[in-house]
This record gives C-alpha cells, structure tokens and sequence, in this order.
C-alpha cells in the first residue's frame, strides 16, 4: 500500500523547496513551513507567503475520508463528473458501527443494518480508483497511522482528527467533503496560511503522567479556540522522548484547541514505528532527509524569533489531567480534581470507564491500562464502574489479544467493543436505568460535549489517559487519585496502585490475520454505482442555486444561538448517522442541540410567519415553501468540533443564506464558504445583543463584494425602526466566485 516511489518525490520536492526558500529569503525555517512550501500548488512565490493572511493553493500527497462523511464527499464527486481520483484515497467504514453487546453481536448487526451503505461506498470507491477498508478494519486516523502516514507528507481528510498523522511528522488537515472532492479532482486545497506555534517539551515523562496529558494541559492554558489560525509544531528534547503514537495522541487532540493540525519532527522513534509497521523502505528514505524534516537549529534556539506563539512545558513535572465536564478544555490536575467536582456539585460516582478510540489505542496506550487491570487481580481489587475497550484497528485489537491485553481487561469485566468509533461519537446504545439522571462518566476519547457519547445531556463526561480511566474505573470514583489514594480490597485491605508501564511496541511485533483492505480493481469502467430512488439513506445531489445578483433582502431569523454550538448542535451524529447519504432526510436534525437565546430552549424557535414556535427545521422548511430564505447568527467559535459539512449543507437546503456570528471555528466556516452561504462575523461584538426575535435581515454591498471589504448588514425590527451594521468576512477572491456560483462544485463544474 506504501508507494515509496511517491514518497522519494515528495522528499526531492520538499528539499527542492526549502533549499530555494534559504536562497531567496535568506531565513531559517520552522518544520511547519518547509512542509508548506514543499507541498505548493503554484509557482513558488517571490516573497514569503503572510501568516494568517495570504491565501495559499496546496497539493496534497493524499485523501482520506471515513463513512459517515464519505457519503456526501463521494456523493458530491460523482456529480463533478471525474473518471477517477487525482491523488491516492480511502474509505473508512468506523462511524456506523453501534456499540452495544460487544465486538461479535455489533459487527454482524452494523454490516446488516448499513448494507446499503457499505455497498455503495464500496461500489463508487472501486469505480474512481479509491482503497476501501471494510467495516471492522479499524478507526480511519489509526488506520492511517499504520499504514500510510509518513514524515514530511500532508494529506487531508474529512474528519477532524485527521491530525492524528502529525504524531509521524505530517501536516495532516480535517477538512469538509467538499475539500476533499476538490483535491481529488486535481484542484488545489486553499488555506490561508497558517501561524504557526511552537511548544517546546523539555524533560521526560514520569509515573502516572502520559503524552495525553500534554494535550490536556495545552487545552486549558489555549481553550478550544486558541489554537485557530494555527499550526502547532512540538519540539525540544521532550518531544524526542515521546513515543510514536503518544506524538500522535497529542496531534489527535489539537482539534480540540482549534488548531489546523499538530506535527512533530521526524526522530529515532518514529523510524523504530515505521520499521514495526512494515515500512523500513519510508524510515531510511525519511533518514536520508532528517535535516529537511526537523525545524532549522536557529528556530529550536531561538523559538520565540520564529513561531508566531511560543509555550514551554516541562514533562517532567507533569502530572495527569481530567478534563471537562461538557468541554475539552476544562482542564484539571488528578490532584486538584476532587476539589473541582464538590465545588460544582458533580457527580463523583463514576459509572462508567471508556478506553480506546483513534486517539488512545496504541499497544502502548493498552498495555499501560493492562497493567492497571492486572494489578486488579493481584491486589483483590474488583471494578466497581461499567468498562468498555474499543480498539483503534484490527491490528492493534489482534495483537494485543495474542499478548494477553484483552483477557487482562476480561478478567475485571472489560468489554471489547468492535474496532470502530462507537461512543465516542454517539454510537452508544448505553445501558442505563434513567437518562435523565445526573450521571458521570470518563474516557480516553478527545471530545466530550454534552450528548456527545450517549446523547443524554446529563451524562457529565470527562477525559483522561486510559491508564487514569482504568483506575478510576476500579474505585468506581472520579474523585480517586491513583499517586496517593488507596483501595480498599475483596479482604478489607487498603491497598495502593502500582504506577503504570507498557510497551511502545509489541515485543514479539505487530500481527494481524485479515487486515480488511480492498484495493481499486482493475475494471473500474464495469462498475456500477445505484441509488435506489426511494432510498431513506442515500440520495443523488442537485445543484444550490447561483446567487441572483442581487442584495439579500427580507431574510427572516431562523434562530440565534447562544452559548457554544457545535458542529454536534448543528447537525447531531448518533442516530442520525444513518441519514449522513441523504441530504433532505438529515436536515431535519438541523440545529436541534443549539441553544435559543431568547427562550433558552433547545429545537424550539419561532416561526415569523405563523407566529408560533416549532421545531428549527420544521421553521425553515416553512420558509422555504414560502419562498423565503432566513439568516443564523450565532455566538463565539461558532461550529467548533467535527468536520461535518452537513452542518452546512442542511442549512443551505433548508434556504438558509448567511450565518453571522461573533467567530468561526476554521473547518466550518470554509464548509459554509464551500456550499455557498456568506460567512460573516460582527464587526462590533455587541452588535449580538441588537438582533431579536422578530427582525428581519437585509445584506448590502454584494454587488461590489471583494476581498477585505466589509458588507452592510440592516436589521429590521418589529416595531418598524431599522439599524444598520457592519459585518466582516474572510473570503478570497476565489471564494467569492464559489458564493456567485451557488457552491463551489458549482464553480468547478463551470470550469470544466
């Protein structure tokens, strides 16, 4: 599956570009940036790129995309009318698996219930030269990471942890299908060139500490937004001492602080990992390269001259952290955590533990639990909270069975889930007396938003490493710290957890007997791809309408978010899962998690025409039987979360035609862009407060809309009194064509 040959290019590529960077700028360089300009759409430029300003074409190495958002990315790629894939892409099947009895039951159930998805994925991936990992295979970013990921490479995929591929030297970006169907139809990627902010590690992990918890602590001194805008680059003597796939936890996570991905330099272990997982030919070839993929040594001496932000952590003196309730960035030390929870009145009583996921199921990750979980055995002690493990990838999952793992994990009443997302996006059929009940719960996953695993919004759900879930999960308490407190065993005994220890890499190496792969046939013009037209979960695209030419007048209010919305409050996974093929079955999920900021009620809004409060789809989809199209504004860091680019497209269905807010999270305000809504942010941040219930939206300036250039936004009210404001925007000259266009498939099609 490596394509060496492909790889050896990219290199010549990259050192083509740096060398011409040192030669015409003059500078050292970030590792960030000699990937960036290494992977150049065009022409290199005659002066450095602006960061956080230029808008720059890029030429990915390659795409990935897992099922739930595949669906519309191929859907959308069939309808820009391409023979085949410009550049190397896989499917993988980890979102529409349920987990519910276990890894056996759920498997057999997911590929019953989801045939008619699989087999169309299957079908269009064999038709347009696409690699298909079947159902069971593994978690799309793990998958990656032992197969395809290597130094020095970018790639984009339509998830947002896509990142994860930064823990082997990658700028690996989570991007909206329609990113993905522009890169796959020869066209560039454009991003704004990202910041980039350095975090040098100094020192070496020690006893309950893990590479999770650089992440964790990273989230709380950046909050989720901190990160937008950027790059993160790791580096320093701390990095080096990281494993692998701990890097590749803490890239996982970047998405969690905004960032538009995470990477660390190519070092001894990420050779040792690419050498484990059959890919000895990419580690010599990434030796022969290690100046080119390191940061220049004038950058690692004096970090603060080159990277646009610079933080400093000691690992060393790190200790482990559990992060939320409701938010990845609520981040507290296991000392400090007992304290937290009384003051707030939550739920010590842990009921359930959660390990596993694409950001923690690495050998390592699962060892360090397993011998938390033996000790269980040694010392008397028994679980006391409900334990699931859900493995990153077949691989993982078979060898760690052959070493033993699982059955340690069995023996304290584990329960191994099949090797796929599950609850960490809402695939979770819980077992649970009362939903309604204030409850607690703790995993090794990145995201924990309200509703997020189970869809009960009192589940009050906190991350950790897998080694802390395991022990809070054996005394059945979040309020347990493992570096001090005591358990009390079957016999009356207090007895002290060990500090955990694992292996990097299988001793005896990785093993695997069916790895679930199926490359492009040889016969693609034989293959043909159905859609049932009376299908309740796959549905052929038509095209958004072009813009009309005309100011935006009498746009009604669909709903005004308050508080964090994201992409899981836009457009909720879960359950609705199963509708991710068919555009106008989903949209009836539009916006139901968000909150209305004049009744503080969820999926409640009104209807300006009817006078009375309906569901928010059921309002739009009014409108727009009407004829009238509405307007969604929206509070900080609008969209922040998943890559979901239904979380755009279910709104311009349904006649939305702008979405104004405080601030975007990247990926979604480019999905926005992408389907052809405006975009827009207030100029003046109070300006939020002037929008009620009942006005009415008219947008001024598109006839002279350009880069730069603010637009006019007049707010009717209900009492016949106007107002005008200034709203901004982001978009490029080409992104402004995609608007006119109606989309920018629209656009691509016009060019062709």
């Amino acid at each position: 599956m490596i394509d060496v040959k492909m790889i050896r290019e990219s290199y010549q590529k990259l050192a083509k570009g740096v060398e011409h960077a040192r030669t015409k700028w003059h500078k050292p360089l970030t590792l960030t940036e000699k990937i960036l300009y290494g992977h150049l759409f065009d022409p290199f430029p005659v002066k450095p790129f602006v960061r956080g300003g230029d808008y720059v074409n890029f030429q990915p190495d390659r795409v990935a995309m897992q099922d739930a958002t595949a669906q519309m990315a191929l859907l959308q790629f069939i309808t820009a009318g391409r023979s085949s894939s410009a550049v190397p892409a896989t499917v993988h099947c980890d979102h529409l698996i349920q987990a519910k009895e276990g890894v056996r039951d759920d498997l057999i159930q997911a590929l019953d219930v989801n045939r008619e998805v699989y087999d169309f994925l299957q079908s269009v991936a064999a038709k347009y030269g696409i690699g298909f990992w079947k159902p069971g295979a593994g978690i799309i970013h793990q998958v990656i990471f032992e197969n395809y990921a290597f130094p020095g490479g970018m790639m984009i995929g339509t998830d947002s942890h896509t990142p994860n591929a930064g823990g082997l030297g990658m700028v690996a970006i989570g991007v909206g299908g329609a990113d993905a169907v522009d890169v796959m139809s020869g066209m560039p990627l454009e991003l704004k060139m990202p910041k980039v902010l350095g975090v040098e590690l100094i020192g070496k992990l020690n006893g309950w500490a893990s590479p999770k918890d650089v992440i964790l602590k990273l989230a709380g001194i950046l909050t989720v937004k901190g990160g937008t805008g950027y790059i993160v680059e790791y580096f320093g003597e701390g990095a080096r001492n990281l494993s692998c796939t701990g890097k590749g936890t803490i890239c996982n996570m970047g998405a969690e602080i905004g960032a538009t991905c995470s990477l660390f330099a190519f070092d001894g272990k990420m050779k040792s990992y690419l050498e484990a997982t059959g890919r000895s030919a990419v580690a010599a070839l990434a030796d022969e390269y290690t100046h080119t993929l390191n940061p220049d040594d004038e950058v690692v001496k004096k970090p603060e001259s080159y990277y646009d932000q610079y933080i400093r952590i000691d690992l060393s003196k790190l200790e482990p952290y559990v992060n939320g309730p409701f938010t990845p960035d609520a981040a507290h030390p296991v000392s400090e955590l007992a304290a937290f929870l009384r003051k707030n009145d939550y739920p010590h009583k842990l009921e359930v533990g959660l390990i596993g996921s694409c950001t923690n199921s690495s050998y390592e990750d699962l060892t360090r639990a397993a011998s938390i979980a033996r000790q269980a055995g040694e010392k008397k002690v028994k679980v006391q909270s409900e334990y699931l493990i859900t493995p990153g990838s077949e691989q993982i999952r078979y060898t760690a069975e052959r070493d033993g793992i699982l059955q340690a994990f069995d023996e304290i009443g584990g329960v191994v889930m099949a090797n796929a997302c599950g609850p960490c996006i809402g695939q979770w059929e819980r077992h649970m007396d009362d939903p309604s009940r204030k409850n607690s719960i703790i995993t090794s996953f990145n995201r924990n938003f309200a509703k997020r695993n189970d869809g009960n919004a009192s589940t009050h759900a906190f991350v950790a490493s897998p080694e802390i879930v395991t022990a809070m999960s054996l005394a059945g308490s979040l309020a347990f710290n493992p570096m001090k407190d005591k358990l009390v065993n079957e016999e009356g005994q207090e007895v002290m957890l060990d500090e955990p220890a694992g292996f990097e890499l299988p001793p005896d190496g990785f093993e695997v007997k069916e790895i679930g792969y199926l490359a492009p046939p040889d016969n693609p013009d034989q293959i043909s791809v159905v859609v049932d037209p009376g299908s309740e979960r796959l549905q052929l695209l038509e095209p958004f309408p072009a813009w009309s030419g005309k100011d935006l007048t009498g746009l009604r209010l669909l709903i005004k978010a308050k508080g964090k919305c994201t992409t899981d409050h836009i457009s909720m996974a879960g359950p609705w899962l199963k509708y991710r093929g068919h555009l106008d079955n989903i949209s009836n999920n539009l916006l139901m998690g968000a909150v209305n900021a004049f009744s503080d009620q969820t999926n409640s809004v009104k209807n300006q025409e009817s006078d009375d409060y309906q569901e928010v789809s059921k309002v739009a989809r009014d409108y727009k039987k009407r004829g009238l199209c509405s307007l969604i504004v929206g509070d900080e860091n609008y969209g922040e979360g998943s890559s979901r680019e239904h979380a755009a497209m279910e709104p311009r269905h349904l006649n939305v035609l702008a979405v104004l807010v405080k601030s975007f999270a990247r990926i979604h305000e480019t999905n926005l862009k992408k389907q052809g809504i405006l975009a827009l942010t207030f100029n003046n941040l109070e300006d939020y407060n002037r929008i009620h219930e009942n006005d009415t939206f008219d947008i001024l300036g598109l006839d002279t809309f350009k880069p730069g250039v603010p637009l006019t936004l007049v707010i009717h009210h209900a009492g016949g009194t106007s107002e005008k404001i200034t709203v901004n925007h982001s978009y490029s000259a080409l992104q402004i064509e995609w608007f006119k266009a109606g989309s920018a498939l629209n656009y691509m099609k016009s060019k062709d």
